[in-house]
C-alpha cells in the first residue's frame, strides 16, 4: 500500500506552484550521517555518479569530501532511483544532507512511491526525518519521513484547485 496518494499530494508535485528543485534535506546530520547515506547508496544497486566540476571520480568516504577547501567546488552525487528519477546530493554543508529531486520526474502514483521509498529508506538509515519543502523556503516542509510513524507523512495540506 502506497504511504502516500498521488491525489492527496499532487498540489506539492506541481513544479509551477513549487518550483521545480524543491529542497530535501536531513538537519541536524554529521559525518557519519553522511557516511551511512553514502553506504546506502553504495548496497542500494542504484546507478550513481560522483563528480567535482566536470571530473567524475570514485565515491569517496564522507570525511573526505566533507573536509575540502571552502574555495572548492561543491561535489555532486547524482543517484537513479530509477530510469526516470533522479536524487542529486550536494555536499555543501557537514551539518546538513541535502539534495534534489525533480518534480517533473516524479508525476502520478509509482513515481512518488519511488521517491517516499527514498526517503524511508534514508530515515530508517539514520533514524531523523528526512524532509521535503518548495525550493527555496526550506523552512516549510510540506512532506516528509516520520520515525514515529516510520511512513512519510503530509506534513501541510496543500490547496485544491477546482
Amino acid at each position: 500500500m502506497s504511504e502516500l496518494l498521488w491525489d492527496d499530494v499532487a498540489y506539492f508535485f506541481d513544479p509551477d506552484l513549487m518550483g521545480a528543485l524543491p529542497d530535501v534535506r536531513v538537519p541536524d546530520a554529521s559525518v557519519e550521517d553522511w557516511q551511512a547515506v553514502l553506504d546506502l547508496i553504495g548496497e542500494s544497486g542504484w546507478r550513481c555518479q560522483y563528480s567535482e566540476g566536470d571530473v567524475l571520480l570514485p565515491l569517496p568516504r564522507a570525511e573526505a569530501v566533507l573536509a575540502r577547501s571552502a574555495d572548492a567546488e561543491c561535489p555532486e552525487l547524482r543517484v537513479w532511483l530509477t530510469d526516470e528519477v533522479l536524487a542529486i546530493f550536494r555536499f555543501c554543508a557537514v551539518e546538513q544532507i541535502d539534495f534534489d529531486a525533480d518534480l517533473r520526474e516524479l508525476q502520478g502514483q509509482g513515481r512518488l512511491d519511488v521517491f517516499c521509498g527514498f526517503l524511508r529508506l534514508i530515515g530508517r538509515q539514520l533514524g531523523k526525518p528526512v524532509l521535503m519543502a518548495p525550493e527555496g523556503d526550506a523552512e516549510r516542509p510540506v512532506l516528509g519521513f516520520d520515525g514515529a510513524s516510520d511512513r512519510v507523512v503530509l506534513l501541510e495540506r496543500g490547496r485544491r484547485d477546482g
